[in-house]
């Protein structure tokens, strides 16, 4: 909350100007009963008719300036409220771009999004709305009771008098609804994953026919918003009806009560008409209390969502006095490294030296940790135990933004952008030079099938990479990974869509680049075999290395790969052994 109110004083000149023409505007209404009154008392009843022409003029005039300063209230009040929203969702995607892979691995996409649209809203309407209103109900309230009790006093009682049974009703109904707002948000979140999953992976849907359990799905969730939707209605339902029986009592009252002072001399037609009608500005407030108190339960649910999501710390960080090395040489070391993952040992004890400019190679079992292991040269997790080196400095106390620009990785979930393939060739890297670009399109076969699409580099690809082959997406990724001048590049089973020509080119090109230092996760013996050092895990631990020759004169798991891999060239395999 303080953060909010931090944003909201940013913008006080914008709330000052709108609560000035608020107080203008208010002042400018207390004189229509006034008027209204008088016209009866002299125009109609007394028949004075120039009277009637200045209090009509005057009515006019009134009703334009609150017109004008209508108008001008709102402007004020809603380009501040919005300039407060853009400032806190700004402020919540930086946060959100700083948190580490881990938040990720536990909150979901649907989720996020709620807190940066749904919940921003939420808080728009109450600090737009909702502030405006209960001000202006406020300030209604005060000024109405001053006259009321300057006309008359006991009638004035009477108007007050139920009052507070209104806003106790009015407090219960608060805290009814704002449990049942707690509920909403949370369940509107859950709803927004199903949805957006749903939606985003529709081709696997259709591919295995779940179209029907994924309705059921969605429909059991939009079952619940239902629910809880309806037990929000019953609270309304179950206070309105008071509120409203209690806020019509006081003008019956007030009525009777005034039209027996008419009748008997102590009060006129047009007096009574008059407090009649300041009544309603004492209703009113009580009446909007309801629809104000809905706008600050949706609010505050909200303010908890986007506060626990501030509260949120990046588990990786820069420390104290981070070492900023000009340039990287690419000096790989992993020095006795475990890393533990939740609660479950997913690295044991690695060692590995790799030199600048040299090729490691990974092979190995789904879940043996392969991609965990490449995961702590950047870190994006870091070192249960150990130390992860490059060039001598632990990755734990260089500058993040030092090693990340010279650690250049193709993931293994090739993630491309719904943009230009130019621009997502260009995203790590920015404005390069025109040579360093068409040099990573040539390495990395992108030409080749861009130069075939009649916009080339400015098509624009769909989400995700929709549109395009599995090994057209790889080629992308590898490109936008090698267009960066990063001394260690991380090739996590980047080739696994493309065909053996198409991979043995890249490899090639890619030898011709010097000084780099490459990390290749693969489970083709093809892409791994002319690696320096090939590591083969198993169960987080490395089992077996050396190079491809070694490691077939060891007859161990990689034999067993490469047997599996060639069984039709074993006797080619067997010379090569021997």
């Amino acid at each position: 909350m303080k953060r909010l109110i931090k944003l909201i004083r940013k913008q006080w000149l914008g709330y000052l100007f709108g609560i000035l023409t608020l107080l203008t505007s208010i002042v400018l209404d207390m004189y229509n009963p006034y008027f209204v009154g008088e016209i009866i008392d002299r125009s109609i009843i007394g028949g004075e008719l120039g009277y009637l022409r200045i209090a009509l003029l005057a009515l006019a005039g009134i009703t334009l300036g609150r017109a004008v300063l209508g108008y001008t209230k709102e402007l004020s009040f809603d380009i501040a409220s919005s300039k407060v929203i853009v400032d806190l969702r700004k402020k919540m995607f930086d946060h959100i771009q700083k948190l580490s892979f881990s938040f990720f691995d536990e909150n979901n996409t649907g989720e996020l999004m709620s807190r940066i649209k749904e919940d921003t809203e939420n808080i728009m309407n109450a600090i737009c709305y909702g502030i405006m209103l209960f001000l202006e109900q406020i300030i209604y309230f005060i000024i109405a009771t001053v006259i009321l009790l300057t006309i008359n006093w006991k009638l004035a009682l009477i108007s007050l008098v139920t009052m507070p049974v209104i806003e106790y009703v009015v407090f219960r109904l608060e805290r009814s609804v704002g449990k049942t707002y707690e509920k909403i948000s949370d369940q509107r979140a859950v709803l927004n994953t199903t949805a957006q999953q749903n939606i985003a992976g529709v081709r696997v849907v259709k591919a295995f026919g779940r179209e029907k359990y994924e309705i059921q799905k969605f429909l059991r969730q939009n079952e619940e918003n239902y629910k809880i939707n309806y037990e929000q209605a019953q609270a309304m339902a179950r206070y309105n009806p008071p509120i409203e029986f209690l806020s019509n009592l006081v003008l019956v009252l007030v009525v009777s009560v005034g039209g027996y002072y008419v009748i008997g001399g102590d009060m006129s037609l047009g007096t009574l008409v008059a407090f009649s009608n300041y009544i309603y500005m004492l209703i009113w407030p009580m009446r909007m209390m309801g629809w104000l108190t809905n706008v600050l339960a949706q609010c505050m649910a909200s303010v908890k969502k986007i506060d626990k999501l501030f509260e949120e710390e990046p588990s990786i960080r820069n420390c104290d006095a981070p070492i900023k090395p000009e340039r990287l040489e690419g000096h790989v070391e992993f020095r006795n490294v475990s890393f533990e993952y939740a609660g479950t040992n997913v690295l044991e004890k690695i060692d590995i030296d790799a030199k600048p400019g040299s090729t490691i190679a990974i092979m190995g079992m789904t879940g043996a940790g392969k991609s965990s292991l490449v995961n702590l040269i950047g870190r994006y997790y870091d070192c249960s135990s150990g130390q992860v080196m490059i060039d001598g400095v632990d990755v734990r106390e260089m500058d993040l933004t030092v090693l990340r620009k010279n650690v250049s990785a193709v993931m293994q979930d090739t993630f491309l952008f719904s943009d230009t393939i130019e621009d997502n060739i260009k995203f790590g890297a920015g404005e390069v030079p025109e040579e360093v670009f068409k040099a990573a399109c040539s390495d990395a076969m992108v030409d080749e099938f861009v130069s075939q699409m009649p916009e080339g580099y400015q098509t624009v690809i769909g989400e995700r990479g929709m549109g395009l082959s599995g090994g057209q997406k790889q080629r992308i990724s590898i490109a936008r990974a090698l267009v960066r001048d990063a001394r260690v590049l991380i090739m996590d089973d980047s080739t696994s869509a493309l065909d053996m020509e198409t991979e043995y080119a890249i490899q090639k090109a890619m030898e011709k680049r010097k000084g780099i230092t490459c990390f290749i996760i693969a489970h083709r013996v093809s892409a791994v075999k002319n690696a320096d050092e090939i590591l083969y895990f198993q169960d987080g631990r490395i089992a077996e290395r050396g190079t491809h020759s070694e490691l077939l004169r060891l007859r161990g798991r990689y034999y067993d790969t490469y047997c599996e891999q060639y069984r039709d060239y074993v006797e080619a395999l067997e010379k090569e052994v021997v």
